[in-house]
């Protein structure tokens, strides 16, 4: 905690980072898995098959194809935004370096469910600490603001292109596509409130409290919530 109260800038940073480097681990596990990709990593599959590059530098290639996407919609990146961009493709690649395809689909189920989860607990550990959204979440959010349409609509739209696209380009699509499209919301909005940074205290002073007529009365805490630069439990909206 730093000396307001708030969260430590150490903090907010180990956040980060690890949360970054879990949600690249987590897309190389369900890659492992074979039983199919989130949207955004069936493309890069699918560009990785046809250009020979790995799916850690296609991904690295396309967050920032994505990222030049902001400037006509005037979105502004943060240190998270550029951080997402290379930590998770680099991630990506060391685990499927590191981990071999299971062969058995009893351990492959297992295996996606586990991706799953660990992709929402990475959400939540990296989007907590507010250093600036990710380069896909930043489009989702421009198009929102420059079209009046909902995010809801806007990020279906994009998810539906990128995907079809990846699966033309030969990425896998399966049941981890939809159990990834099902599951991801719920355990993230999970996570996102387990991993809220806490808030900052605002004390108020002695001489803006009300004169009690009853007279002094045992001392008791006066902190007063206020909001902090980081998401707090109450500020994390509903997934859509």
């Amino acid at each position: 905690m730093s000396a307001s109260g708030g969260p430590s800038l150490a903090r907010r940073l180990v956040q980060l980072y690890g949360g970054l480097v879990l949600y690249g681990v987590s897309a190389g596990l369900q890659l492992r898995a074979g039983l199919g990709l989130a949207p955004w990593d069936v493309l890069s599959q699918g560009v990785a098959g046809r250009t020979g590059l790995s799916i850690g530098t296609v991904s690295i290639l396309i967050g920032a194809l994505v990222l030049l996407l902001w400037v006509p919609l005037r979105q502004r990146p943060g240190l998270g935004t550029v951080s997402n961009v290379l930590v998770i493709g680099l991630a990506l690649d060391a685990t499927l370096t590191l981990a071999p395809a299971p062969g058995s689909l009893w351990v492959r189920v297992p295996l996606l469910v586990l991706s799953i989860v660990l992709g929402a607990v990475a959400t939540g550990l990296y989007i907590t600490p507010r250093f600036g959204p990710g380069p896909r979440d930043g489009l989702m959010t421009g198009l929102h603001r420059r079209t009046g349409r909902s995010v809801r609509l806007v990020r279906t739209c994009i998810e539906v292109v990128v995907l079809a696209t990846g699966f033309a380009l030969g990425g896998s699509v399966g049941a981890g596509t939809v159990l990834y499209a099902v599951g991801i919301g719920p355990l993230s909005q999970f996570f996102l409130r387990a991993f809220a940074l806490p808030e900052r205290p605002e004390r108020h002073r002695p001489e803006d409290r009300p004169e009690d007529p009853e007279g002094p009365r045992e001392p008791r805490d006066t902190a007063v919530p206020v909001a902090s630069p980081a998401v707090t439990a109450r500020e994390v909206p509903d997934l859509v």
